[in-house]
């Protein structure tokens, strides 16, 4: 028969706790988070009929405040002639330009850039979009919003 009394037990416990608190103070803090979010014609203010579809791709390392973007797409009138990053607006509003892309504009448009506390307060919070303009849709042919960061 075993005998376990109530020092033994206590013992264990304080044991289990600080094993695991000290498990929890050496995992890693999460840091980095993506999204996936949707471009197309139905998201733009006004709407419009483009076939173009898209989506992008957002990292955001908060610690050194990257954020990495990927956008494709396919079906669009024609060339894009400008694309970018707007905020701070929330789905059916427009906002300028926080981002623009440079380099090519083929896709697969691939970036990145270094954002300010306040940029990434309304990047996380859902109030940017990435929009695609084309001559055919000067405004823009295809929008998403960022949500899920």
């Amino acid at each position: 028969m075993i005998n376990i009394n109530s020092r033994t037990l206590l013992g264990g416990a304080v044991l289990a706790a600080t094993l695991a608190f000290a498990g929890c103070q050496m995992m890693p803090m999460m840091r980095t988070f993506t999204a996936t979010n949707t471009l197309a014609a139905s998201q733009e203010v006004p709407a419009n009929s483009s076939a173009g579809t898209g989506t992008v791709v957002t990292k955001l390392d908060k610690t050194t405040r990257m954020l990495n973007w990927t956008v494709t797409y396919s079906g669009l009138t024609g060339p894009v002639t400008a694309g970018h990053f707007h905020g701070p607006a929330a789905a059916g509003a427009n906002a300028g330009v926080v981002v623009p892309f440079t380099g090519g504009l083929a896709s697969p448009i691939t970036g990145s850039k270094e954002l300010t506390e306040a940029q990434i307060a309304d990047l996380a919070t859902g109030k940017w979009y990435v929009n695609l303009h084309t001559a055919a849709h000067p405004g823009g042919e295809i929008r998403g919003q960022i949500n899920g960061l």
